[in-house]
């Protein structure tokens, strides 16, 4: 899949799904840095992803300092031609200016994805 480097970062696109309704999220940086994807909550609002008392509410450390997010199990994330079924996703209020999410080694790793930086491709290898 075609990814774009933007602002000195690799931006692509993800698909989620939840309770049967579908939403394409663009502006996700691939970030090999980061142990787990982050979406921001303000994307995923309008298909029904919202927080609730019985959600998990975790706490991560890095380079922007701390970060409160909510766990949800969704029905699928799509990269490309690769899908993750019945997936805990981490969920938060995004305040980076034109990124809505990260996209972390639990999903790229799990679908052995190489990053092609001639070409710019994110290669999913089976």
């Amino acid at each position: 899949m075609q990814i774009e480097f933007r602002d000195g970062l690799l931006f692509t696109e993800i698909t989620i799904r939840y309770n049967g309704r579908t939403k394409v999220i663009n502006n996700i940086v691939i970030d090999t840095g980061a142990s787990h994807s982050l979406i921001s909550q303000d994307e995923v609002d309008d298909i029904g992803i919202k927080v609730t008392l019985e959600d998990d509410i975790i706490t991560s450390y890095g380079i922007g300092g701390k970060e409160h997010a909510f766990i949800k199990m969704v029905e699928s994330i799509e990269v490309g031609e690769y899908v993750l079924r019945n997936i805990e996703l981490d969920l938060t209020s995004f305040k980076y200016h034109n990124i809505n999410g990260l996209l972390g080694l639990d999903i790229l790793m799990n679908g052995k994805f190489n990053i092609d930086l001639n070409r710019l491709k994110l290669l999913h290898l089976q």
